[in-house]
């Protein structure tokens, strides 16, 4: 298995969402600043997300999108499942057919290790990671830094 940019970006954009929505809905190009992701690929997550209904979008001044349910109830496995990220690390897409239609030597242990990686993704939450010291930290830089570009930006343009 490998976890794409999409899974990640997900992800990272989610907690983001999810550390900065608390009060008022967050908007993807705040997202997009903060964590250097591109708008348009945002949009394209955040369509995604909003069908499997994780996010909210809020229409009009000061609109963007908060979480659909509570933070401690959007594990990080459905994220990426939202996303359409495959949580499977066998050639086959765990259909057993890896070697002429049959199971290979190693299909179970594949499937083992893919059963492994989304227990261990479904057992974290949103609300778990945002517990967590380090992210705090990282979220105030970020934010921080994100105002740091915005005053730059407007410099140039008042220019």
């Amino acid at each position: 298995m490998r976890l794409t940019t999409k899974g990640r970006y997900a992800v990272t954009a989610m907690l983001d969402l999810a550390y900065h929505s608390q009060q008022d809905p967050v908007t993807l190009t705040d997202i997009a600043t903060r964590q250097t992701i591109s708008l348009s690929y945002l949009e394209q997550l955040f369509a995604r997300l909003r069908r499997a209904g994780m996010v909210t979008g809020v229409r009009g001044p000061g609109g963007g999108y908060r979480l659909s349910r509570a933070a401690s109830e959007i594990n990080i496995a459905e994220i990426i499942e939202a996303v359409d990220e495959p949580l499977d690390t066998t050639k086959c897409a765990g259909e057993g057919n890896c070697q002429n239609n049959k199971a290979c030597l190693t299909h179970d242990l594949w499937m083992g290790l893919s059963d492994q990686i989304r227990g261990y993704l479904k057992g974290i939450s949103l609300g778990d990671l945002l517990t967590r010291h380090h992210v705090q930290e990282v979220a105030k830089r970020q934010e921080q830094d994100a105002k740091v570009v915005e005053i730059h930006r407007q410099e140039r343009v008042s220019a």
